[in-house]
């Protein structure tokens, strides 16, 4: 077997150049010229990973292909995937295949940066349609999606048990959420423990109806009384103590702070699934919806795509990779090892039949956000996030009239 795993260096720690520019493509009219595909080629592939799990189902993936193929797959693991990716696709260099986070797809996609391979994959229409929206540029599906996850509440059921509580207990509303969270909050361990980022606390955002943009992305909504009343409710549950961030509890994830019993709740997707598999394989959980909200039920999901570089030598041979990697086989050995749910609505269906305990990771309907895409975002939920840090003792509606600022600057620079 050919494959192996090389640890990336993060490159040096100067400030990447602005994503618009992070493609050597950019600009030009010229074709990267392709290798002959007579004989064996090697493929080099970038990911960022959850985990030893996820590295490891990457891998095995990456070796069933090369024994069908006689190409050769290199599987590296980065440290700092945006940086890494940006400065590989900026210096001419990158990576045949590569994860594509969705808030990075529109920086790269309008950069030139991807080859356009979505019509070129078997059954594309077998993709999650709210998925595959996230990778489409110009009406066209540029990249399909690997896998999905949605958020829910995961609930350790020792800790659920000791404070004399039961499955009915689980919490459906946010009043429930916040008397349970406060009730489990004794000694070292806090209720609820999740990270201070739009990518967690969106989730109250979206139950009370409210989000950053409009769903074709066209407006922003940020500065809404529907996402006040969100954050005016975590800021409550933080206020008493109820609900912490991880680092507040010295944890540097969510899933770290609920593995080590500091957190008798936390809200994560089916990543998380690995690492609790890998770490904390004694530690017994629940994986539940999410509280409804004012507006009703409301999650975030989550998902890369497998980007194939506009600049690669052997686009033909990554692309029949990658149709590899997403047949129904391959997502559903991914989801067996690390929790991530197929993108194909087949496999999924599969997959959640055979795991109906993970059924919340894989939430689909009106009431399941997708992300923002809109180029230039990234940086502006990256402001958002900062600020959610002071969610405690800040006013929400300042956070708030700020993102929705930033977020008009950004969405004209994309008109």
């Amino acid at each position: 077997m050919h494959t192996r795993r090389t640890l990336t260096a993060t490159a040096c720690g100067i400030a990447l150049l602005a994503a618009t520019a992070c493609s050597s493509s950019f600009g030009e009219d010229e074709d990267t010229a392709q290798e002959d595909t007579e004989g064996s080629q090697s493929l080099t592939v970038l990911i960022a990973t959850s985990g030893e799990a996820e590295t490891g189902a990457v891998e095995a993936a990456a070796a069933a292909y090369e024994e069908e193929s006689g190409n050769t797959v290199t599987v590296e693991v980065a440290q700092d995937m945006n940086q890494q990716l940006g400065q590989a696709l900026a210096g001419g260099n990158p990576p045949d295949v590569f994860y594509v986070d969705s808030s990075q797809f529109a920086n790269y996609a309008q950069g030139g940066s991807l080859y356009p391979y979505g019509d070129l994959i078997s059954d594309v229409e077998d993709f999650s349609p709210t998925l595959s929206q996230s990778f489409t540029h110009d009406g066209e599906l540029v990249c399909v999606p690997k896998d999905t996850s949605s958020l829910a509440l995961v609930v350790n059921t020792a800790l659920w048990q000791e404070a004399g509580l039961t499955e009915e207990d689980y919490p459906a509303t946010w009043e429930q959420l916040s008397s349970v969270a406060a009730e489990l909050t004794q000694g070292d361990v806090t209720g609820l423990v999740t990270s201070n980022e739009y990518q967690r606390l969106g989730a109250f955002m979206k139950q009370a109806g409210g989000w950053v943009t409009n769903a074709d992305q066209t407006e922003v909504t940020a500065d809404s009384e529907e996402n006040a009343e969100a954050l005016d409710f975590v800021r409550g549950m933080l206020g008493d103590g109820s609900l912490r961030y991880a680092t507040d509890v010295d944890a540097g994830w969510a899933g770290e702070a609920f593995g080590e019993g500091r957190a008798a709740m936390t809200i994560e997707g089916s990543w998380l699934a690995g690492a609790m598999e890998a770490d904390y394989p004694d530690v017994g959980y629940a994986v539940v919806p999410l509280p409804e909200g004012p507006a009703g039920p409301g999650t975030l999901a989550f998902t890369n795509c497998w980007g194939v570089a506009q600049d690669s030598p052997r686009r033909d041979t990554a692309v029949e990779l990658v149709e590899f990697l997403t047949q129904a086989e391959q997502q559903i050995a991914m989801g067996d090892a690390f929790g991530a749910i197929p993108s194909r609505q087949s496999a999924a269906d599969e997959y959640l039949a055979d795991h109906p305990e993970d059924e919340a990771w894989g939430a689909s309907g009106d009431w399941v956000q997708g992300p923002v895409t809109l180029r230039g975002f990234d940086r502006v939920l990256a402001q958002f996030n900062t600020d959610l840090e002071s969610l405690r003792t800040a006013e929400p509606r300042d956070m708030l009239s700020d993102l929705q600022r930033y977020g008009e600057a950004a969405l004209e620079e994309n008109r």
